[in-house]
């Protein structure tokens, strides 16, 4: 089980944060860079939190207890998870196309989508803000995605 203190927090919430910033000129979350409890903040954030990375079928390698409650799922759980089961099968077309998208123009914002919990809870996400994740010597590390707004359906 993770600890909010754990160091993959900061380490990852700085990736998220610094990325979601050049891309995009906005900090995450509303956060500074130079937050010495980024890492705890993001990972306690009432939005959605997300990130996974860049196996050939991306498996989650985040998300905050946003994101663990509302897919019904703990951190170990959750982050065995490859991305692409976050959707419905029927769904993943739609999601691919958007990864794409978001391969090609490093962010995109106002993605809606259905997406299905590990009970079978379906929700639509709304207003969501897809990015590229890119270490500081610009090396790709896959993606991240935050929304707060969501209804289940």
């Amino acid at each position: 089980m993770i600890s909010p203190h754990d160091s993959f927090l900061l380490q990852q919430g700085l990736l998220m944060a610094s990325s979601y910033f050049n891309l995009t000129g906005q900090l995450l979350c509303g956060l500074s860079l130079n937050d010495p409890e980024l890492g705890i903040k993001l990972y306690e954030h009432p939005a959605v939190l997300l990130s996974h990375g860049t196996e050939n079928d991306p498996i989650f390698c985040y998300g905050n207890l946003t994101a663990q409650s509302l897919f019904e799922m703990d951190w170990n759980t959750l982050t065995q998870l490859p991305s692409r089961h976050s959707a419905e099968q029927p769904n993943r077309e739609e999601r691919a196309r958007l990864l794409k998208e978001v391969n090609d123009n490093g962010y995109i914002n106002n993605y809606s989508g259905i997406r299905i919990s590990s009970t079978g809870r379906r929700f639509l996400i709304e207003q969501a803000l897809v990015w590229n994740l890119y270490d500081q010597e610009g090396k790709y590390k896959g993606q991240a995605a935050t929304f707060s707004d969501w209804a289940f359906l």
